[in-house]
């Protein structure tokens, strides 16, 4: 077989993935939070972005034309100015301010005598601080996140309280260096033995001086495991007798609500026992947790369902999370007839009105592909809108991606971290997306899995302390409504719902009984 050269002449059709279509699938995903700071970021660069605020949206008032185009507004002869305000007064001589002012009687003098110009005088200092203030004497308005004290951290708080327990400067060293090995729960993450090779002390004194910052407040920090942090609690009460003692070492029994094991290891009867679980309930797990810092974050809904008139569901996107992006085109007219052409400053223009208005079109793309996504989910769900989780459909993103005629890569990534207000409440639109689960009877409608674990959730709170339901049992309950579910499943569930299994269950419940009971 010879080998030879030749020259071919091939049309094809391919989809090349642009840095600008890159970044529009990724404005699909992006959160309110992120979006805003990429449209920050993008304005910051471009000379012909402005955010809009919520005065611009009308451009009679403005300035502002339709399309975010900037435009001077109309001014009128000085004639006609001077003409509106000879209405003010009689005559329409020429009055200065202080005169209108006197006439209209605007002085405060004789209503506060009290905060007159002599009484002002008499505090200089204090005149001064109120005008070096954030809008003190400028009329701007201040922040008063400046006047918010600082939220006191958990070392903030153990570090006014070592002075007070140790009078060493070493131990104090040693104490803030056991300090800043405090997780946020208030535990000591190290080891003591390393703690001291590392400062060069003995293992004992470390271990004497942590004793001592054990006794310090929130009660339980400095604690090592579970078990020493709930020891150090009852210790402060003086409640820490042999009997709770083995009860705080087998923490692993009471977990498995092991009550007859734990009976016999604390050597007391079900009455004593019960006390000391209720006093156990009582303490607390975290100690630091009062100090965390982080602060929570608010969740901006996205789309806003509400019922129409007409009995449907009227969708909305929120108009606090879209974004308000206007381009000054007569900016850049303005400077461009001033740049040569084919130069630089004229080709950074032209690059910048053209992201500009890709920027300006990807979010209004944006906008419209989570109404339509949101439109069918809600279309899709209408029976949970009304009644409820029971009447929650199984759906999936193939089924949304083809009644609206897109990928469903697309449909997954407009409902990564979008939010819906419903009449029901807030939820993630990826809540609405559910297994489908079969019907027990032959053609009936399927189920939906977050449906079926609301059934079962419903069954275990409705159970009694003597008649408590086995998975088999649930497995019967819900033949008997309809849904067609195994053994293994129904254990998935309630294990993923974090409820504990028949026989714990009716252990506990009993004991709550006994308790009730007293």
């Amino acid at each position: 077989m010879g080998l030879s050269t030749s020259l071919f002449l091939r049309q094809t059709q391919s989809l090349v993935m642009t840095p600008q279509l890159m970044q529009s699938i990724q404005l699909l995903q992006m959160t309110h939070f992120e979006l805003n700071q990429f449209i920050a970021q993008e304005v910051e660069k471009n000379p012909l972005l402005e955010i809009a605020s919520e005065n611009a949206e009308n451009g009679a008032e403005t300035g502002f034309e339709s399309g975010g185009i900037f435009a001077e507004p109309e001014l009128g002869s000085e004639g006609a100015g001077a003409s509106d305000e000879s209405e003010w007064y009689e005559g329409g001589s020429s009055v200065t301010a202080e005169q209108l002012g006197e006439g209209l009687d605007t002085g405060f003098e004789n209503v506060f005598p009290d905060d007159g110009p002599e009484r002002r005088a008499d505090a200089p200092e204090l005149l001064s601080q109120w005008k070096s203030m954030p809008g003190g004497d400028s009329g701007e308005d201040y922040d008063l996140d400046d006047f918010v004290a600082g939220q006191v951290t958990l070392r903030d708080h153990l570090n006014q309280q070592i002075p007070f327990l140790l009078g060493s400067m070493t131990d104090r060293l040693v104490a803030q260096h056991l300090v800043d090995h405090l997780d946020e729960a208030g535990y000591l993450q190290g080891d003591v033995q390393e703690i001291a090779a590392r400062l060069g002390k003995r293992s004992e004194d470390v271990e004497a001086i942590l004793h001592k910052l054990q006794t310090l407040e929130p009660p339980g920090v400095f604690a090592r495991s579970l078990s020493e942090c709930l020891a150090i609690q009852l210790r402060q009460k003086d409640r820490l007798d042999p009997a709770m003692d083995a009860l705080v070492k087998h923490l692993d029994l009471l977990a498995k609500r092991d009550f007859v094991s734990l009976r016999k290891i604390c050597g007391v009867d079900d009455e004593d026992l019960l006390d000391m679980l209720a006093e156990i309930r009582g303490l607390n797990p975290k100690p630091g947790a009062g100090f965390e810092s982080s602060v929570s974050e608010t969740i901006s809904p996205d789309i806003v369902v509400r019922p129409a008139p007409d009995g449907s569901w009227l969708v909305e996107l929120n108009p606090d999370t879209l974004p308000r992006v206007l381009v000054n085109q007569a900016y850049f007219q303005s400077v461009s007839k001033n740049c040569p052409k084919n130069g630089e400053d004229h080709n950074f223009l032209s690059e910048c009105l053209q992201n500009a208005n890709w920027l300006t079109r990807s979010l209004d793309q944006r906008a419209k592909t989570i109404m339509k996504v949101a439109a069918e989910i809600v279309r899709q769900q209408d029976a949970f809108l009304l009644h409820g989780v029971d009447h929650l459909r199984p759906l999936n993103l193939k089924t949304v991606a083809e009644a609206i005629k897109m990928h469903e890569s697309t449909v997954s990534r407009v409902t990564s971290n979008k939010y819906m207000l419903t009449p029901r409440g807030l939820f993630e639109l990826k809540y609405f997306f559910t297994v489908s689960i079969g019907s027990a009877e032959e053609g009936g409608d399927s189920h939906s899995a977050e449906a079926v674990r609301h059934r079962i959730r419903q069954l275990i709170a409705q159970e009694t302390p003597d008649a408590v339901l086995s998975d088999d049992d649930i497995v019967i309950s819900l033949k008997r409504g309809g849904v067609e579910l195994a053994r293994r499943t129904v254990a998935k569930y309630r294990e993923a719902m974090n409820i504990p299994s028949s026989v714990q269950r009716r252990r506990e419940k009993r004991a709550l009984a006994k308790v009730a009971a007293f």
